[in-house]
């Protein structure tokens, strides 16, 4: 049962965040992807003698995930409040064309935390799907790793085309979103996330090391 319900999460979120156009449906609907990536990481539980040494169990991988997937998220919809129109939040794809010329900034910080969802290398995302596909591939279930190996290639798709629509892409005709004044608080969260996706992605051996204490104190 749990083999069907992470393929579906992953197949039906991944595919239905391809053909949205809010960013704020596509990250919702990446979401539930997401949560069938986790449960790739519960299915490889074993037992504690059939770890390797230095190897991380299923808990720990999914802890880690959990941990910059997270940070990744909180930073994204933090920047999404922070995009508007004359009607509140502009979520719609129009309103986030050439947003990269209008603030490059913000386009680049939440381009960053699309990375690092797509699980690109160099970000948090990368080592957190390393953590639960190995866990997963180290317990015998290798054909869900192909699945979620392969709903993650379709998660790129939406991730680069959003961010293709930011830089490479001239502001609707229409008018396009402003970016307000963030405030302290929007501010800092975007910074602390950013600071955590991208040393997580670099140097995650100290979370790591964390996460492997507090699963042994949760086992």
């Amino acid at each position: 049962m749990l083999w069907v319900v992470a393929i579906a999460s992953m197949v039906l979120g991944a595919a239905l965040a391809v053909v949205q156009n809010d960013v704020k449906r596509m990250l919702a609907y990446s979401s539930v992807a997401h949560t069938g990536f986790l449960l790739v990481g519960v299915l490889g539980v074993q037992s504690a003698g059939d770890l390797a040494e230095g190897q991380y169990s299923s808990l720990e991988g999914v802890l880690f995930y959990l941990t910059t997937y997270g940070f990744a998220m909180i930073g994204s919809f933090a920047l999404v409040t922070l995009v508007r129109d004359a009607g509140g939040e502009a979520t719609h794809y129009d309103r986030w064309a050439g947003l990269g010329k209008r603030s490059p900034l913000v386009a680049g910080a939440f381009a960053f935390f699309l990375l690092s969802m797509a699980g690109i290398p160099l970000t948090a995302g990368f080592i957190g799907k390393w953590a639960v596909f190995t866990s997963a591939m180290s317990a015998g279930a290798r054909p869900i790793v192909l699945v979620a190996i392969a709903s993650s290639i379709v998660a790129i798709t939406f991730y680069v085309r959003h961010i293709r629509l930011m830089f490479f892409v001239d502001a609707h005709p229409d008018g396009a979103g402003a970016v307000t004044r963030p405030s302290l608080l929007t501010s800092a969260t975007v910074v602390v996330c950013l600071a955590a996706t991208l040393v997580l992605g670099v140097v995650p051996g100290p979370v790591l090391d964390l996460v492997t204490h507090t699963g042994d104190f949760i086992r």
